[in-house]
């Protein structure tokens, strides 16, 4: 247990520690160290905690953090996890904030920042084809998609109201469709399957 725990705080230490731009820009090395190495969750379920880190307080990839760490440890493994991620952000940041005043107006560091937000925008728009990739799937997708980007492009729309009304119009229309009795009969099926064995 105590191996497993460490585990979770060393690998979350580690992404926490490389990665720029909150939690959009740690996806794709969410999914490889996550999906790809460690197999603790699949992709499917990695951008679900996305979807819930977008309408619950605090901040994504610390959200994420404590999704994946609950699933493998449960609260321990959640609280491991969140230490982890937050932990190299909590170093850096204090080490900044005493030596502020020297670094702010030196030109290199300037240039390094500069830098470093233009790998954060390539990582961010990765993140976001690969996300848009993998997610839409159903011919309605693309609707919420142009809606959802004209609705907080165009028109300021809040991105919580976005999501809450796209998860309340997907619900809608899984249910019309009959997708819901699928998912019910898939759920018993497999339930049918576990007692078998």
């Amino acid at each position: 247990m105590l191996k497993s725990l460490l585990e979770l705080y060393i690998t979350f230490f580690k992404i926490g520690a490389v990665t720029f731009g909150g939690g959009y820009a740690m996806l794709p090395i969410l999914e490889r160290e996550l999906v790809g190495k460690k197999k603790w969750t699949t992709m499917e379920n990695l951008m679900d905690y996305y979807a819930i880190s977008q309408v619950t307080p605090g901040v994504i990839a610390v959200n994420v953090a404590t999704f994946v760490g609950y699933r493998k440890s449960r609260v321990s493994g959640g609280i491991c996890a969140t230490l982890g991620v937050v932990t190299p952000s909590i170093i850096i940041i204090t080490i900044i904030a005493m030596f502020i005043s020297n670094f702010e107006d030196i030109v290199w560091v300037q240039k390094a920042l500069a830098g470093i937000n233009v790998a954060v925008t390539a990582l961010l728009t990765y993140a976001v084809f690969n996300f848009a990739k993998k997610s839409i799937k159903q011919w309605w997708g693309v609707i919420f998609y142009a809606f959802a980007f004209a609705a907080i492009f165009f028109w300021k729309v809040p991105s919580v109201a976005v999501v809450l009304v796209a998860a309340v119009s997907g619900i809608i229309i899984t249910w019309a469709t009959g997708g819901l009795r699928k998912v019910s009969e898939k759920s018993e099926g497999d339930s049918g399957k576990e007692v078998s064995k």
